[in-house]
């Protein structure tokens, strides 16, 4: 008799990431005792099942409690950074603002990709998928944008090779979509506020471009590049742009 469980869990360790629209992961999400049961096993090696219903894809990821045994195991912890750089996350974070945030919010007004306007009904139909919300960003408007920032095209190049290979992101052409992942290993609620008021505020108060969700024409954000090969474990803080000087528009003293 074959164990759902054991193959589910077997599965997502082998492939890293399975669709929604799997069978076993179907199962998972809808059967309360089988969903109990995989948390149980999945539990009792210190991880857990990753799932929202924003992404398409599901994973496994290290449980809350287990985290500090494991990167905090040395005098120094340990962060799970893929072995990126902070030019390396610092690009991730920009990726996921600009891609998961504006498809999310496509998302919770039941509006597709190709949409030019909500549908008067649309409430009424089921949650889009990511694929029919999700649109990509132009390399050329990326480099532009922040290339100056991220260490220029050819750490930009590499960093984006990597997030690739660890399913982050898919390159189509000239358009970065998308990955599997780049929806299930970031915390929305946690970045959300910060990312929208806070770092990329500037790039959030443009308007929205109708086929490639990139800014065109305001400069970059202004904040300082990260270093190459700096890996210290505090990333996301480097986000942390200080508020504008008060302009002192006093006229000047003869």
């Amino acid at each position: 008799m074959n164990d759902d469980a054991q193959i589910l869990i077997a599965r997502l360790l082998s492939h890293q990431t399975l669709r929604r629209d799997d069978k076993l992961v179907k199962r998972v999400l809808s059967d309360e005792q089988f969903r109990t049961e995989v948390d149980a096993r999945l539990l009792a090696v210190g991880l857990k099942l990753l799932d929202n219903v924003y992404a398409d894809h599901v994973t496994l990821a290290l449980h809350r409690n287990i985290e500090p045994k494991i990167f905090g195991a040395k005098d120094v912890w340990q962060n799970n950074n893929f072995g990126l750089s902070r030019d390396g996350v610092a690009l991730l974070v920009v990726l996921w603002a600009q891609i998961i945030l504006p498809k999310r919010e496509r998302q919770e007004t039941h509006q597709h990709a190709e949409d030019n306007q909500n549908d008067m009904f649309g409430n009424e139909k089921p949650l889009p998928r990511a694929e029919d919300t999700s649109i990509g960003i132009a390399y050329k408007a990326l480099l532009a944008d922040f290339g100056d920032k991220l260490g220029k095209k050819t750490r930009l190049d590499m960093n984006l090779g990597i997030l690739s290979k660890l399913g982050f992101i898919e390159r189509r052409g000239d358009v970065i979509v998308e990955g599997p992942l780049l929806d299930l290993l970031m915390d929305t609620d946690l970045l959300k506020e910060r990312i929208v008021n806070g770092a990329l505020a500037d790039v959030f108060k443009r308007s929205p471009p109708t086929i490639v969700a990139v800014p065109r024409s305001e400069p970059p954000i202004a904040v300082d590049a990260p270093a190459a090969n700096d890996d210290e474990e505090d990333i996301l803080p480097a986000f942390d742009a200080p508020p504008p000087a008060p302009i002192d528009d006093t006229p000047a003293k003869d």
